[in-house]
C-alpha cells in the first residue's frame, strides 16, 4: 500500500433512503478515506439509514430533500449544502445523486466523479451524454461488466475507472461458534445449509433458486434460507409454500446478523439474472465459504470457476440444481473452494486496496485542474 496523502475534503452525494450494497460500499469507502487523513462529508436525504449511520459514526452529514432527480428545487439545496460544507471533489454515488449533484458541482466549478454499480444498460440520449460529459470529470465501474456498459454508452474509454467493491473480513466475525449456531438454527449436523443474502426482486434470480431446490432430490438433507426483503416477497413465499419445497426453503427477511449466517451455512448461492459485482459473493469468500453464482456481470469477475466457487447459466434451474447436487455431495469440494476464498478477497477486495485506489483518481482529478 502506498502512503497516504492527507488532508483532502470529499463531499459524498446519496439519494438513496435505504440501505443496501452500496451504502455498504459508500461507507467502507468514507471510513478507509478518513483512516488516510481525508475528510468526508456525506449528503443524503433527511430521515434516511445513511444519514443515521453517517452521524453515529461521526461524519459531517447535511441532509438534503432529493424527492425527484430532476428537481430544480433539489439541485439548488445540494448546491448549497456543498457550499457549506466547501469540498475540494465531489463524488456521486447514486443516479438521483448524478442529476442532482453534478449540476451543483458545476454550478459552484467543483470537479465531480460517479461510481455505477449497476450492469444494466446506460439509457441514452442528452442527459446522459451531458452527464458523462462535462457533468464528471471520471466515471468509476465497480467491474469490467458495468464498464463495458459505460463504452457502450459512448463514455470514453479514458474517462472510466475500474474500482472493485471491497469487504471488511473484520466484520464478519460471528457472534458464536458455528456449531452452537447451527444448533440454536435446529440444523443437524448432516444438512447441508445454502444460503442466499439478496434483495428479493426479479434480477436476483430467487425464483430460479427455488425451481432448482425443486429438483433436487427429496431425500437429501438440504435446505435453503434466503435473507432479504423486496417487492417479489409475496410471490416468493407462495413459491416456497408448495409442497416440493415447504420444509426446505426459509424465506428469513431481512437480517442484520449477515455473519451469523455465513458462519452457519455450508455454500452462499447467488442466482442473479444482472449483478454489477455481488457484495455477497465476496462476504462469503472473506468467510471461507463456497459460491454457487450466475456467470452474470461482475459475479463472473470476482468467482474463481472451479476455484472460489462454481458458475452457471442465468435462467437455468437444472445447470443451478447441478451445482447445488455437486456441492452437496461433495464435502471435500465445498472445503476446498471454500478455503481459497479470504485469498481471493487480498486480491483486490480489501477496504484499504479500494480507499488507496479511489484516492489515486481523486489526485487525478484534481491535477487535472491545476495550471
Amino acid at each position: 500500500m502506498s502512503a497516504p496523502v492527507a488532508g483532502l475534503a470529499i463531499a459524498h452525494v446519496t439519494g438513496e433512503t435505504g440501505f443496501s450494497g452500496g451504502e455498504v460500499q459508500l461507507f467502507l469507502l468514507m471510513e478507509g478515506l478518513r483512516a488516510r487523513g481525508h475528510r468526508c462529508a456525506l449528503i443524503c436525504p433527511p430521515g434516511s439509514r445513511s444519514a443515521e449511520r453517517a452521524s453515529a459514526r461521526g461524519f459531517e452529514t447535511w441532509c438534503v430533500p432529493m424527492r425527484s432527480s430532476a428537481s430544480p428545487l433539489g439541485m439548488w439545496r445540494v448546491a448549497t449544502a456543498l457550499r457549506r460544507c466547501a469540498p475540494e471533489l465531489v463524488h456521486l454515488h447514486t443516479g438521483r445523486a448524478n442529476w442532482l449533484g453534478a449540476p451543483a458541482a458545476r454550478h459552484l466549478h467543483l470537479p465531480a466523479i460517479t461510481t455505477r454499480r449497476m450492469d444494466r444498460p446506460v439509457a441514452r440520449g442528452l442527459r446522459t451524454r451531458w452527464l458523462y460529459g462535462p457533468g464528471v470529470a471520471r466515471a468509476v465501474a465497480i467491474s469490467r461488466a458495468v464498464e463495458r456498459r459505460l463504452l457502450e454508452a459512448g463514455v470514453p474509454r479514458g474517462k472510466i475507472d475500474v474500482i472493485a467493491s471491497a469487504v471488511d473480513p473484520a466484520s464478519l466475525q460471528p457472534s458464536r461458534d458455528r456449531r452452537l449456531l447451527r444448533r440454536e438454527a435446529g440444523l443437524s449436523d448432516d444438512t447441508v445449509c445454502f444460503l442466499t443474502l439478496a434483495s428479493l426482486d426479479r434480477r436476483k434470480g430467487i425464483d430460479v433458486l427455488l425451481e432448482a431446490v425443486r429438483r433436487l432430490p427429496a431425500e437429501l438433507p438440504i435446505c435453503c434460507w434466503i435473507a432479504g426483503d423486496g417487492p417479489e416477497r409475496a410471490a416468493l413465499e407462495r413459491l416456497a409454500g408448495s409442497p416440493e419445497l415447504r420444509g426446505r426453503v426459509r424465506l428469513l427477511g431481512r437480517r442484520e446478523d449477515r455473519a451469523d449466517l455465513l458462519a452457519l451455512c455450508d455454500a452462499l448461492v447467488l442466482p442473479s439474472r444482472r449483478e454489477g459485482l455481488g457484495v455477497a459473493a465476496l462476504e462469503a469468500m472473506a468467510c471461507a465459504r463456497a459460491v454457487v453464482a450466475s456467470r452474470v456481470g461482475g459475479l463472473a469477475e470476482v468467482v474463481v470457476d472451479e476455484g472460489t466457487g462454481l458458475l452457471v447459466p442465468p435462467e437455468e434451474p437444472k445447470a443451478l440444481a447441478d451445482a447445488l447436487l455437486r456441492l452437496a455431495s461433495e464435502p471435500a469440494l465445498r472445503a476446498r473452494l471454500g478455503a481459497a476464498g479470504p485469498d481471493r478477497i487480498a486480491q483486490g477486495h480489501l477496504p484499504e486496496q479500494m480507499s488507496e485506489a479511489y484516492e489515486r483518481v481523486y489526485l487525478a482529478v484534481l491535477g487535472e485542474r491545476l495550471p
